[in-house]
């Protein structure tokens, strides 16, 4: 370090570790060394690390999402103790407004109870059953802001600031709104149904860049604003109390935040229940007071419809959603308007939210979930959805043969739906075991065992076919039902379903789309492509769910040449391979040699051998194929 052969930086960090651990090392005696000792050796200087806080402070602590010092990081480890050795405990975490949050602080901040917090430490449940959680799912990504403006007259959408430019809404309106969605969380394209962050909106052309620093500011509602006294990140509303913005301005956003959701934690990143909010500083009852009084104070925004100035959650209240992306749409009316168009009013959005459904089949499975939340779910295409609600609207259906005929059909698409993917393997004995623990244990080789798991990414899950649990590639890496040697190869497979990003124009684009761009190899991405259709259909990574190969094609997802391509099983498309018979097969034909567990329904695929099983055992499996 002195001699310039190692940074500066790089050597403090090492030093360090090694002070931390077992002391200074000698390099000559090979053997570590009292600190006097590696002073007077010339292996240290006294003081070196003293006030180094910002050159060693560089390693990540998950579960406080902090960067510390390796001793520091020492600190939060436990030992194991069969081994003694140190372990970093992981925290298990959820996606908030602009990072991670752990478990623990959306229990601290009582947002899922006690019995929730330990079902997913004790991995009895995942991230993505709380997830669908409605009142998880709007305290970390909100009931949504008016995301645009729907003309009736042609059922048409547009973003604010395009309205703007057409001069349908004033530049004053469309000010206040674009302020509102950056201060709840995201600027929102209702026509692709995409959100972005202020720089990113202006960056994609969503919004004009003259105004960037206006949203800017705005957008410190969410990530928090810096107090000139201390240097802390401060709330909206504790920036307002120190005259930090304008008053009426930051009484507008915070509105605004409460009618979508919530008050936001700048710092954790996610709403916050009301009686949260005052324990922590971030509201208080004066400013409540203010709120709840809808006096000239509170009504900064402006419906152009009628001219009137009106709080936030009034002018939602006279929103639309749009029944294909659920996004909230401002209304705006023509003198002759037709009657028949397709957006869904608010009244009716809110009767059938509060209408509770407890759920037997498919993802919800077990769960009470509102009657809206279920239409506006994967298991309804636009028109159906449309149709059924339209029926209610007009007296045609009351709620309770609604809520038959919704049920009904998620119990249908269920049972017509192909089952998952290849989810583990089945031993001669009827033992089943993960298609990691297959490769670990010599069974599977690491070829085969690699594309199978890239298959499970690419088609939703990661599966554990023991506990029948699901997880994204990171929650299996920390859950150990894969090891941390593919995950970057499985985080790769997994933009099949969350998309991958265009490097020209940052969208979201599907497998498909990726291939045809070359931002993956074509035999890779057939292969994945051939996966997703042969358990249940192409991945709309936008709309995140599967759709028919009709629409598919609709879309840009799909095309004549790549459907000869996967309806010809010739080599091109039989990348998968049977450990039994050495054959190189498609995913159908693989799929069709396996077997069913009956309890799970999951598809595991059989390793052929003696057969043993117990005579008394009740675990029967057939062998028939899997769709």
């Amino acid at each position: 370090m002195q001699k310039d052969l190692v940074s500066r930086d790089y050597g403090l960090r090492l030093l360090e570790a090694q002070l931390a651990t077992q002391g200074l090392v000698d390099p000559t005696e090979k053997k570590a060394i009292a600190i006097d000792e590696a002073i007077q050796k010339g292996y240290y200087e006294k003081g070196l690390l003293n006030d180094k806080i910002l050159e060693l402070g560089v390693y990540y602590e998950p579960g406080t999402q902090k960067n510390l010092t390796y001793q520091e990081l020492l600190e939060k480890c436990t030992v194991e103790q069969e081994t003694g050795l140190l372990l970093l405990p992981v925290c298990i975490t959820f996606k908030g407004l602009r990072r991670g949050i752990s478990s623990t602080e959306l229990f601290e901040s009582k947002i899922i109870n006690k019995e929730t917090y330990k079902d997913l430490q004790d991995g009895k449940t995942t991230t993505q059953n709380v997830l669908l959680m409605e009142t998880v799912k709007e305290y970390l990504e909100g009931k949504g802001s008016i995301a645009g403006i729907a003309i009736l007259s042609s059922n048409q959408r547009m973003s604010i600031y395009q309205a703007m430019k057409q001069r349908i809404l004033m530049p004053g309106t469309a000010l206040v709104l674009l302020e509102a969605q950056a201060a709840t969380g995201f600027m929102i394209d209702p026509v692709e149904n995409k959100k972005y962050t202020v720089d990113e909106a202006i960056k994609y052309n969503l919004v004009g860049p003259k105004y960037h620093a206006k949203l800017r500011s705005a957008e410190r509602a969410v990530t928090g604003y810096k107090d000139p006294y201390t240097g802390e990140t401060i709330s909206l509303f504790q920036a307002l109390s120190k005259d930090l913005i304008v008053r009426e301005h930051g009484i507008r956003l915070l509105e605004a935040q409460i009618a979508t959701g919530g008050i936001i934690d700048p710092i954790n990143s996610h709403r916050l229940p009301i009686d949260v909010a005052f324990q922590r500083g971030y509201f208080n009852e004066e400013m409540n007071t203010i709120l709840e009084d809808s006096g000239d104070d509170t009504k900064g925004f402006f419906d152009p419809n009628t001219e009137e100035n009106l709080t936030y959650l009034q002018l939602m209240e006279r929103c639309v959603t749009d029944p294909v992306t659920g996004l909230c749409l401002l209304p705006l009316h023509d003198k002759i308007e037709k009657v028949n168009f397709s957006f869904i009013d608010y009244q009716t959005k809110m009767s059938l939210k509060e209408v509770k459904v407890n759920v037997t089949c498919g993802k919800y499975t077990g769960m009470t979930v509102s009657l809206w939340e279920l239409l506006m779910s994967e298991y309804f295409e636009e028109q159906q959805r449309c149709d059924l609600i339209q029926r209610y609207r007009e007296g045609q259906l009351n709620i309770t043969k609604l809520t038959v005929i919704v049920l009904e059909v998620i119990e249908k698409s269920v049972k017509t739906t192909k089952v998952g993917s290849i989810a583990g393997i089945l031993l001669p004995n009827s033992q089943i075991m993960t298609i990691h623990h297959a490769r670990h244990r010599g069974l599977l080789m690491p070829g085969t065992a690699l594309i199978l798991l890239e298959a499970q990414a690419a088609t939703g899950f990661v599966i554990d076919p023991i506990g029948n649990r699901k997880f994204s590639v990171d929650d299996a890496v920390k859950a150990r039902i894969v090891g941390p040697d593919v995950c970057q190869k499985l985080r790769s497979a997994e933009k099949a379903v969350i998309g991958y990003k265009d490097p020209y124009d940052g969208k979201i684009i599907s497998l498909f789309q990726a291939m045809q761009k070359d931002l993956i190899v074509k035999d890779h991405g057939i292969r994945l492509l051939e996966a997703q259709i042969a358990t249940g259909g192409i991945i709309d990574p936008v709309n995140s769910h599967r759709i028919p190969v009709h629409v598919a094609y609709e879309r840009g997802y799909f095309n004549e040449e790549i459907n000869e391509i996967l309806s010809d099983p010739s080599d091109d498309t039989k990348g998968f391979f049977d450990p039994n018979t050495h054959e190189n097969l498609t995913y159908l034909q693989l799929m069709e040699r396996c077997v069913t567990d009956p309890s799970t329904g999951l598809c595991l695929l059989p390793l052929k051998g003696k057969i043993s099983r117990n005579k008394n055992s009740t675990l029967l499996y057939t062998l028939h194929a899997c769709i």
